[in-house]
């Protein structure tokens, strides 16, 4: 066993790979995430110990990180508080040179679930799949042509919206006639697999990876989906906004070519009345999937943008604790208090207003 005074000339240091996650809001704590993506177990830990772990190099001897440690927190640490962090983090197979950790679990079956609910992966290295689409379409991929394309959808949105009532009454007229309902039907549904395999060639963009490619069922709905890994490791909070909005912008841009189309055709045209009421139903799969409710898109993207993870349940905890405790929701931080009402009574409002939006959208398609 090693002698106390030699333990702090130790240079321990994380295995590689470990992943480490920026500060996260929690309810009233900030945490990091930390991950074996050779295990897939993942845990929380404080900004202290992050302090310390971040800093397991190998570089630094453990009196190092000590001094730089009693520095910023003002306290220093004893050889007691180093035994239980290494512990832990050799516990769980975290330090280079410790023994190997147990291999995730490969894929699971390739289908789970009934018949009536459940899910079907559709290819092996989901990952590897991803990579090869990433290759391809990585010249579209700049930063300069991604702008010029929201710049298009802007565009697009606001024509649309312009042409709201005629888009409306075209959706009334479609669903009156089963055959191009149909096809309007599988060509949104096309849409909803680009949406996901979108979130997958943005995290292998950005340095994410893809767990897992296949389809999801709840009868009569059966959807695609891409089960994204490790993305939320990122340091840079855009490469994780880019990864939560792929599958938006994939819609969006599904529907340019059909709203070109659109466009060239006489008004009366039954082949523009079908492609309106597709421009119509695919911006509003778009648009609404923006919205920060969840399970959408938009709610991951105030997540990240926020730097909040479980911001609807967490600020739902702080109403009620706000009501029934207003002493103990004080201890809250103010950034945390702040948060979590502006969410509470923002998305209480929103709610009210989708309510609202959709009463008015069945008017205005019911109407002649």
């Amino acid at each position: 066993m090693t002698a106390p005074s030699r333990m702090l000339d130790h240079r321990p240091e994380l295995r590689a790979g470990v992943l480490l996650s920026p500060p996260l809001l929690n309810g009233a704590a900030v945490v990091h995430l930390v991950k074996d993506p050779v295990s897939g177990a993942a845990f929380e830990i404080g900004p202290k110990e992050y302090f310390l772990v971040s800093r397991l190099d190998g570089s630094r001897s453990l009196a190092e990180i000590g001094e730089a440690y009693g520095r910023e927190f003002g306290r220093r640490l004893g050889e007691r508080n180093w035994q239980q962090l290494l512990g832990l983090l050799g516990t769980r197979r975290l330090l280079a040179g410790g023994p190997a950790p147990e291999p995730e679990a490969g894929p699971g079956p390739q289908r789970t679930g009934t018949l009536l609910r459940g899910t079907l992966r559709l290819v092996a290295d989901a990952d590897a799949t991803t990579a090869r689409l990433h290759r391809v379409l990585r010249p579209l991929l700049r930063p300069a042509v991604l702008g010029a394309l929201l710049l298009v959808f802007l565009a697009m949105e606001v024509w649309l919206a312009a042409s709201a009532g005629v888009l409306f009454a075209d959706l009334w007229w479609l669903l009156t006639r089963p055959a191009p309902l149909l096809a309007v039907a599988s060509l949104l549904w096309l849409s909803t697999a680009l949406h996901e395999f979108a979130h997958g060639i943005a995290a292998r963009h950005v340095g994410g990876t893809v767990g897992e490619i296949g389809l999801r069922w709840r009868l009569p709905m059966v959807i695609m989906y891409c089960r994204v890994d490790n993305y939320r490791y990122l340091p840079r909070r855009r490469d994780q906004l880019a990864v939560a909005g792929a599958g938006a912008f994939a819609n969006l841009l599904f529907l340019l070519p059909f709203c070109a189309w659109w466009a060239a055709l006489p008004v009366g045209d039954p082949t523009r009345r079908v492609l309106g009421a597709l421009l119509l139903l695919g911006s509003a799969q778009a648009l609404v999937n923006l919205v920060p409710l969840p399970p959408l898109d938009g709610y991951t993207l105030l997540g990240h943008a926020l730097r909040v993870t479980r911001l609807a349940p967490a600020s739902s905890a702080y109403l009620r604790l706000r009501m029934r405790d207003k002493g103990a929701a004080a201890a809250y931080p103010v950034r945390a208090r702040r948060l979590y009402l502006g969410y509470g009574i923002g998305s209480a409002v929103l709610v009210l207003l989708l309510a609202g939006c959709l009463a008015a959208a069945v008017v205005l398609t019911a109407s002649p």
